[in-house]
């Protein structure tokens, strides 16, 4: 029996992380949410865990309240998140949204424990760290987004990294796909989470509309796979069946493809090396008729180029770019500023950003 922690457990990956654990019979040992102890009380009724941990101190404190019929102990603050981290288990699914997964990443590595890697910011702001650090202590680093889980399913059919021309990362698209930019001057919060494929947390569903998910993955792939901004291909597929390829240098591609369920690649990457029946419905290529696959509209989404941009400078850019989307991704959800605003604000805090090089891992400690 496989042990795991979720950290972010009552978000969108996490509850599905959740239905693989019940369906895997794993023990689960820590839960962490940012706020939600509502659903993190029903969850650590149903699981037991170990550990649970509460990002907001104020919330962590009502939780202890509401379990202490349970042998469970809730923590709060960044220190719990990370002690949750720190757990002797199998697994530690970092699954939290934002810079915020980067020190419970980090506290998880220090403890040895292998990580599945949901929370893309942790190597977009500190991606040299963090792989620097895992090699060090031996922790493996498994992807979770659907289109790095494909990049390294398709990476385990080829002989080699000298053998890969290039890695192409599929996009649905998005909410937004085929608009131009005066079409999305006043498009609202609400058309913006609507996606069309996936069912994912505000912040991310933002992102997946400016497309800024797209290049925070576009920066994730480089430091996954050790490579360089001119060996990715960013193709739009709408159909999101194709979850990404790696073209080989005999021009030979190879592709991963399945249903929409990120309950595939969460599976694969707790279980690896081994595969199992997954909760996911089967794929039938009959029933999709065409997959379509077109060249981003880089004027309209600007994003992606921003993050190419940004991981060619290196330094400081990468997380200054997050750290803006982030904020300016906030503020449009709280209906401050406008849908096209965010690639703008991402935009000038780029152009005015000192270029620092990037510290030793070992300086950071």
């Amino acid at each position: 029996m496989k042990s795991m922690v979720i950290l972010g457990s009552t978000g969108s990956i996490g509850t599905q992380a959740l239905d693989v654990a019940r369906l895997r019979n794993f023990t689960v040992k820590a839960l962490t949410s940012n706020s939600n102890i509502d659903l993190l009380e029903k969850q650590i009724r149903e699981f037991k865990p170990e550990i649970a941990a509460v990002a907001d101190e104020s919330r962590a404190a009502e939780l202890r309240i509401k379990v202490a019929d349970t042998d469970t102990k809730v923590l709060g603050g960044e220190e719990g998140i990370c002690a949750a981290a720190q757990l002797d288990a199998d697994k530690v699914l970092n699954s939290i949204v934002g810079i915020a997964g980067l020190k419970p990443t980090l506290a998880a590595i220090e403890a040895g424990n292998d990580i599945a890697l949901a929370n893309k910011e942790t190597l977009v702001t500190g991606g040299e760290l963090v792989t620097t650090r895992a090699k060090e202590k031996g922790v493996a680093i498994l992807p979770v987004d659907s289109e790095h889980s494909a990049i390294f399913q398709s990476l385990q059919g080829s002989p080699g990294k000298q053998s890969v021309k290039r890695l192409i990362l599929t996009a649905s698209g998005g909410p937004f796909f085929g608009r131009t930019r005066d079409d999305l001057k006043d498009v609202t919060v609400e058309q913006a989470l609507k996606h069309p494929n996936w069912s994912m947390g505000a912040k991310i569903s933002v992102d997946s509309a400016t497309m800024m998910n797209k290049g925070l993955e576009f920066i994730e792939a480089m430091h996954l796979f050790g490579v360089t901004p001119d060996d990715i291909q960013v193709l739009i597929h709408p159909e999101s069946v194709v979850h990404s390829m790696v073209e080989l240098l005999d021009g030979t591609v190879i592709a991963q493809l399945g249903v929409p369920d990120m309950r595939v690649p969460i599976q694969y990457a707790l279980t690896y090396p081994e595969r199992y029946e997954s909760p996911a419905k089967q794929l039938r290529l009959e029933d999709w008729k065409t997959l379509t696959f077109e060249q981003p509209d880089y004027d309209t989404f600007s994003c992606i180029n921003l993050c190419r941009q940004a991981i060619t400078k290196g330094g400081v850019y990468p997380a200054a770019a997050n750290g803006a989307n982030e904020a300016a991704n906030k503020l449009f959800r709280d209906g401050k500023i406008k849908f096209l605003d965010i690639a703008d604000a991402v935009s000038g805090v780029l152009d005015s950003c000192l270029l620092y090089t990037s510290p030793s891992p070992r300086d950071t400690r």
